[in-house]
Formats: structure tokens, sequence, C-alpha cells
């Protein structure tokens, strides 16, 4: 939603996109596991001269990834999560290729998704979340409903004294 603009005369503020930023530290790693195994293409690559660590985008459909040989950039071992259409087919995928040491499921989680989990060779994870679609009358309701909230209960350790 846009906020209300006072002045009258600047644009709304939106955020459009975030765009992750994953440490690599082998371009024929990064390359053989998002371009050759994930099917991501090379937008572009940028060294500020040779020999230098190199910033690159790949991207597959609308997701989009810098992967990054700068250690300043981010931290290895981080988490994206990705909102996913086709999870499945997805699966069938990745799993025809048989990448060495990389043998992806799909679990069903508590928050009615499917979710598969990669691990790159950098120790960066994806999770590839699919949100299943259910008819209404199919769904679980909530376990805390309106009707059986309780209020607090008061400790002695919460108490305040005077």
């Amino acid at each position: 939603m846009n906020q209300p603009n006072p002045r009258g005369d600047a644009r709304p503020i939106r955020f459009l996109q975030a765009t992750p930023i994953l440490r690599i530290f082998d371009l024929k790693k990064a390359k053989e596991f998002y371009v050759k195994y994930l099917g991501f293409a090379v937008d572009w690559e940028h060294r500020f001269e040779p020999g230098l660590p190199l910033y690159m985008q790949v991207s597959r459909g609308d997701l989009v990834l810098h992967l990054s040989e700068h250690h300043g950039d981010c931290t290895p071992g981080s988490t994206i999560f990705v909102i996913t259409t086709g999870l499945h087919e997805l699966h069938r995928e990745l799993g025809a290729k048989r990448y060495p040491s990389l043998r992806p499921g799909i679990r069903r989680m508590p928050w009615n998704a499917d979710v598969m989990e990669l691990v790159d060779p950098f120790g960066n994870r994806i999770r590839f979340n699919e949100y299943i679609r259910e008819a209404p009358e199919e769904r679980v309701k909530s376990p805390v409903s309106e009707s059986s909230r309780r209020k607090p209960v008061r400790t002695k350790s919460s108490r305040s004294h005077d």
C-alpha cells in the first residue's frame, strides 16, 4: 500500500524487488551449480580489473541472484527463501541431472507448503517454497482461534513490586 505523500510532489515509496547476494569462492563451481545444474543464465559479470574478485548476476525466470567473490559483500552459508510455482517439476528436472553430492527431496511443511532445499558448493541454502492450494473446506483451521485465546497468566515473577 502506498503511503500518503504530504508534499504531493515526490513519487510514492515502493520496494520493487530484493536481490539476494550469495558468497562464492570458485567461479567454475559456481557456474557448474547455478548455470549447468539449476538452469540459470549468466546476465553479466564484473571485475574491477583482471585478477580481482568477480561479481555476477544470474537469473532464471523472475528469480535474480547476485554471486560475489568479494569477502565483504555477504556471509557464506546464507539462506534465501524463494516462493515458487512448479516445485515438483523443478524437482524432476534436477533429479534427471544427477548433480554429484546433492539429491534434494521435497518436504511438506506446517505452513501449508512443499519445500525443497538445495545447498550450493559454498554452503548457501536456497529454499524453494510452493504454497499448497486447497479448496476452502479442506483448509485446517488454526488451533488458536479468537474464541480459544486465553488471557496471560501472571506469575509471581511477572508481578511488579511496589
